[in-house]
């Protein structure tokens, strides 16, 4: 069976708060507050459990304030290999109104060489042919910018599938190296950002990603929020939508598709499929606070109430 590792060099302890309204200035009374173990990988692989998925977490953790990250694996049987240091790990503050959710988030530890090296031959000593590595998140101070090019290249020579859902400069360089991941997930905004132009018609969508997988990429999942998702392979482009009725909070609902990506390729799932389990762990997760979904049988309901629309290629 394909092992499933997700890596995680800038984790974070995420503080939701709840208001009735955020207005810039003024003083605000807090309907409920919660802390919850994250990182977009961490997130992912507290989906993925939440799925029976076997799953192995690996990265950077600061010593000070683990009990949130150690009681979550606990909880879940997640199998945790991550590297122990010294310092803390930052805290994200999620503030969370009718408007929706406003990111106010920290700078991590600074990452050392010798730190980053004890990953890398985590990794290295575990993953094999056939495995899948979801790489995600910003990256924290001192950590080399093109380290997800780097993974990327060593993963996928030893045959392994590699994710990446990430941003920025991280994202730019893994884009940039001679080997590209196998999935890509990002947002409409990532994307354009790194096209350094628009990309919000589903034919510009396919424009931009016809290069990315032409290069090596097989599959580019593009989250575009009320809109749903766009899902592309070199023969197949599909869109999936499905309304949220219930939304408790937007936070980790990206990190939640990126789960039901890799839940969908355990399966060997064709892309209709893909779609729907993605949409369906997103969506999900959309009406529970932190990194959880709701039982089998709820996410199937979902998956099955998606609304597909095949714009290229027939899907199975």
């Amino acid at each position: 069976m394909m092992a499933v590792f997700t890596v995680t060099l800038n984790p974070a302890i995420d503080q939701t708060v709840m208001l009735d309204r955020l207005v810039p200035g003024e003083v605000h009374r807090a309907r409920s507050v919660r802390q919850d173990a994250g990182g977009k990988g961490i997130n992912a692989a507290s989906c993925l459990a939440d799925w029976d998925v076997p799953v192995t977490v690996m990265g950077l953790l600061g010593g000070a304030n683990v009990a949130p990250f150690d009681a979550l694996f606990a909880e879940k049987s997640i199998i945790d290999r991550c590297q122990r240091h010294g310092g803390s790990t930052r805290v994200n503050l999620k503030l969370v109104d009718v408007h929706g959710t406003t990111d106010i988030n920290m700078n991590g530890a600074p990452a050392t060489e010798a730190r980053i090296d004890a990953v890398i031959a985590a990794l290295d000593e575990q993953v094999g042919a056939g495995d899948l590595v979801i790489l995600s998140g910003s990256l924290p101070p001192g950590c080399p910018t093109d380290i997800y090019a780097s993974l990327t290249a060593m993963l996928r020579a030893r045959g392994a599938l590699v994710l990446l859902d990430s941003s920025g400069p991280a994202f730019r360089h893994a884009l940039a190296g001679p080997v590209l991941p196998t999935i890509l997930k990002p947002n409409l905004h990532e994307l354009a950002e790194w096209h350094d132009g628009p990309v919000d018609a589903p034919h510009q969508i396919a424009d931009v990603a016809r290069g990315l997988l032409d290069r090596g990429v097989d599959l580019i999942a593009v989250s575009m929020g009320a809109q749903g998702a766009l899902f592309l392979t070199g023969s197949e482009m599909l869109r999936a939508r499905l309304t949220a009725h219930s939304v408790e909070s937007t936070v980790g609902a990206g990190d939640a598709m990126v789960a039901g990506l890799a839940a969908a390729l355990i399966e060997g799932a064709g892309l209709d499929r893909i779609a729907r389990l993605s949409t369906a762990f997103a969506v999900g997760k959309l009406g529970r606070a932190g990194p959880h979904l709701p039982t089998r049988d709820e996410i199937e309901a979902l998956a099955a109430s998606v609304e597909t629309d095949i714009l290229m290629g027939e899907t199975q």
